[in-house]
């Protein structure tokens, strides 16, 4: 299925929380905007080779954490990013990937513009990325 082909769906997933819901007792769910962008957060962090039977999904980002800070590792992590959206998340379509390095907190900032498909306006989702040894 083309990427054009979805259009005006709503989107939902479960919770990585898995907290239930206190009086449905079912999983709690996030919706359309929120699902995706946690999708994309857990999707990004995933170490290559992680997730059983899908042995080329997830990125190399957790290892080039350790890295120098610098616009060249800044760059490896756009790659990555970009390689893995592309690859693994049919629900978007990727508009821009910023990394900066911040070498004085030894983290990068990270920004990423996409749109939902079926959805006209573009959205945006901006974290840090840091080693956590």
């Amino acid at each position: 299925m083309a990427k054009t082909e979805l259009l005006s769906r709503s989107f939902k997933d479960i919770s990585f929380s898995f907290d239930k819901h206190p009086k449905t007792n079912d999983f709690l769910v996030k919706r359309n905007e929120a699902a995706i962008k946690s999708a994309l957060r857990h999707l990004i962090m995933t170490n290559v080779g992680e997730r059983p039977f899908q042995p080329d999904l997830g990125t190399s980002i957790p290892r080039l954490l350790f890295d120098n800070v610098d616009f060249g590792t800044a760059a490896q992590i756009a790659d990555e990013i970009t390689r893995v959206i592309e690859k693994y998340e049919q629900r978007v379509i990727l508009t821009e990937v910023d990394v900066t390095p911040v070498p004085d907190d030894n983290t990068f900032e990270v920004t990423i513009h996409f749109e939902i498909i079926g959805i006209p306006y573009t959205q945006e989702i901006e974290f840090y990325l840091e080693s956590t040894r």
